[in-house]
């Protein structure tokens, strides 16, 4: 991989990473501004002496907590997804195999060219890895205890070179704000939908005959039109944010898997590694669905991402792991 590539694809993810923010902060403001539209024009004809909808209050709280959220995720991000998996950092190697872990993270360090991550070890028996941070400066690399019991010591170092790439990519900075931009846009749908839910139910019974003939059927179709845009938002918002998630993934693995054999000269124990992680049968349960971008594998190892197809580029978090084995076996044999 030459020096021009690898810087391009720094400075794609360092662009990539400042759009992603931008359009959620975007988003957020259509989801704001677009319903103070509705409730002004609802209530643009109402008597005088009745409320009217002025001020965009919706618009402004919706932005200011979209830009909280990126800043957030930007700042405090990597700490909130390690959080979510209950990993416990490796200051002190207690055992041999975390003596192991330390010895190889330092190996690939020096190999990689870059500061010595964090290390963290996730109490999980499904064997999995995942690298998060801002940076090659403030990076950390979390693999299973699975992870450990399951891999030979150069499958080991091939699974922290791959997580070293990601590092060394700029493809932490990109992932971890998408791994809290999809749980934000879902917390987002979630409360639209019990908002939604018990305005519905509640109001579902009488109400004043001369203020409903008041507002004409006008005002009703407006406010159904205003409904349903709100559910079409609660409908696409968190698909299209996992969908986004996992195309970022896909097309990063397999220069992950080029860059981690670069480091280690070894592709054949990367590949190695890989089909003992694919033959795990159960989930990682401890990473949870939003943070299944991050991972070597799906820790949900759902049988679309060993699919070909539109379908499989859709919805499949990683590509099939069979592809990324014979293209490491192909840099093996020509080696």
């Amino acid at each position: 991989m030459s020096d021009a590539n690898l810087f391009a694809q720094q400075e794609q993810n360092r662009r990539r990473s400042v759009w992603l923010v931008v359009g959620f902060i975007v988003f957020f403001a259509w989801v704001g501004f677009g319903g103070d539209i509705g409730f002004y024009l609802l209530t643009a004809n109402a008597a005088r002496g009745s409320y009217r909808h002025t001020v965009p209050f919706i618009g402004l709280f919706t932005t200011i907590f979209a830009a909280g959220i990126a800043w957030y995720a930007w700042r405090r991000g990597p700490e909130r997804v390690l959080w979510s998996t209950g990993a416990v950092e490796v200051l002190e190697p207690e055992t041999d195999q975390q003596a192991q872990l330390v010895n190889v993270v330092d190996e690939m360090a020096i190999a990689s060219g870059l500061p010595r991550p964090r290390i963290w070890i996730v109490p999980d028996v499904d064997p999995n890895a995942f690298a998060t941070g801002r940076g090659p400066e403030s990076g950390n690399i979390a693999v299973t205890q699975g992870t450990l019991d399951t891999l030979s010591r150069d499958e080991l170092q091939a699974v922290v070179a791959h997580e070293m790439a990601h590092i060394r990519n700029y493809d932490v900075r990109l992932m971890t704000l998408l791994a809290a931009i999809v749980g934000a846009v879902a917390l987002m749908s979630n409360g639209m939908g019990r908002m939604l839910g018990n305005g519905i139910g509640g109001r579902s019974g009488g109400g004043g005959g001369r203020k409903g003939n008041d507002r004409g059927g006008g005002a009703g179709a407006l406010g159904i039109v205003i409904v349903v845009l709100w559910l079409l938002t609660l409908l696409v918002a968190p698909l299209v944010t996992r969908v986004l998630a996992m195309a970022v993934s896909r097309k990063r693995e397999f220069l992950a898997d080029a860059t981690g054999a670069q480091f280690t000269r070894n592709p054949g124990a990367l590949a190695s590694a890989l089909a003992k992680l694919a033959a795990a049968s159960a989930p990682t349960t401890a990473i949870k669905q939003g943070a299944a971008h991050l991972c070597i594998v799906d820790p949900a190892a759902t049988a679309v991402n060993e699919r070909h197809g539109r379908v499989a580029d859709l919805l499949a978090s990683h590509p099939p792991i069979a592809d990324r084995i014979n293209r490491l076996n192909g840099m093996a044999f020509g080696a």
